[in-house]
This record gives structure tokens, C-alpha cells and sequence, in this order.
């Protein structure tokens, strides 16, 4: 068994939809940078078991834990957009 952070998992998962929806650059560095900018904004969900993740599976399902989620990468992308770490 291993400890990981479910919310990586929904960041990551969104993303495509927010960059396809915002003029970013989409090279490797913006989006990991994006990613860390949303992750630092939202609350962690650690799992352990099978249960954990089918529990954070079903909680993510709720409207809201969507829309901060992007919300979240939405503004990380600005903030990407606006000082990307690459020439």
C-alpha cells in the first residue's frame, strides 16, 4: 500500500479542457506549472486503500468539488500565461 494525493488525479484530469479553453502555452513546463499552481490552491484528499479512492471517487462527482477544481486550474493558467518559465 502507498499514500497518494487523489486531488493530483482530478488536477490532471481537468486540464485538457482548461487549456483548450485559454490562450496557454501547453509545453510540458507550463502544464506541470499549472498543475502545482491548482494543487497549492485546493485542499489535499489522501487515500490509502481501494475504499479510499471509490469514497474520493464518488465525493468528486459533486458539482462543486468540480468548479473549485477548475476554478483553481483556470486561474493557474493565468497566472502561467502571464509569466511562463520558459523563452
Amino acid at each position: 500500500m502507498h499514500i497518494k494525493n487523489y486531488m493530483e488525479e482530478v488536477v490532471l484530469s481537468f486540464m485538457k479542457e482548461v487549456i483548450d479553453d485559454i490562450d496557454v502555452c501547453t509545453c510540458p513546463k507550463c502544464a506541470m506549472d499549472m498543475a502545482a499552481i491548482a494543487l497549492n490552491n485546493l485542499p489535499p484528499k489522501y487515500i490509502v486503500t481501494e475504499k479510499g479512492e471509490l469514497y474520493s471517487r464518488i465525493n468528486s462527482l459533486k458539482q462543486q468539488f468540480e468548479v473549485d477544481v477548475i476554478l483553481e486550474l483556470t486561474k493557474a493558467a493565468g497566472v502561467v500565461r502571464d509569466n511562463p518559465r520558459h523563452e
